[in-house]
């Protein structure tokens, strides 16, 4: 990585894990010595509204937003939320995101229909896609909550620099005791 500032964003929807996840990247970004600045934006905060975190991380930080355009990589819990934060995404950035659909409000309710398309729609606008299914991925491991934590996996493929232990010693350092098995478990398969 070089001296500039770069920019992560987390997004999904309440409930699934996305601060927890959140809080596992600054934790490893500043055992690199890494200046980080970890800030939630929530949007509706009870379970099934939108959930946003920024990760900024570099030499020095001085805010902790991100603003449209600047976001090198998109994690995403969920695909209609990384179309949702397209335009946050930089040229060339990279998404990461869960294929598993979690219908919004509007979708329950009737109002709206869940768009088609979405993986292509992401393509389309200049963003590298790794799209996966997650969700199963997290099932093989334990548990469909580990979803966050096997995006992580994902996520530390994209940073060579820093070794998979700096990411595993993390688990134990966040996680409470009882899920630390299913969670290093979860992460590993997250790897590419």
């Amino acid at each position: 990585m070089s001296n500039s500032v770069k920019n992560i964003m987390i997004v999904g929807v309440g409930g699934q894990g996305t601060l927890l996840a959140s809080k596992l990247l600054g934790y490893v970004l500043m055992q690199q010595e890494y200046d980080v600045k970890v800030s939630e934006v929530h949007g509706m905060s009870q379970r099934g509204g939108s959930v946003v975190t920024y990760v900024r991380f570099g030499d020095k930080v001085y805010s902790p937003v991100i603003d449209k355009g600047e976001a090198d990589y998109i994690l995403s819990f969920e695909k209609l939320e990384a179309l949702r934060w397209i335009e946050y995404l930089k040229i060339g950035g990279q998404i990461i995101t869960n294929t598993q659909e979690v219908d919004p409000m509007p979708v329950i309710t009737g109002a709206m229909q869940y768009p088609d398309n979405i993986i292509e729609k992401l393509e389309a606008a200049g963003a590298k896609v790794d799209a996966k299914d997650f969700l199963s991925i997290a099932e093989e491991a334990g548990s469909a909550k580990a979803v966050n934590i096997v995006l992580m996996g994902r996520l530390s493929d994209y940073f060579k620099d820093i070794p998979y232990e700096v990411w595993d010693k993390a688990i134990d350092e966040i996680v409470p005791e009882k899920y630390r098995e299913l969670n290093h478990k979860a992460l590993k398969l997250g790897r590419g």
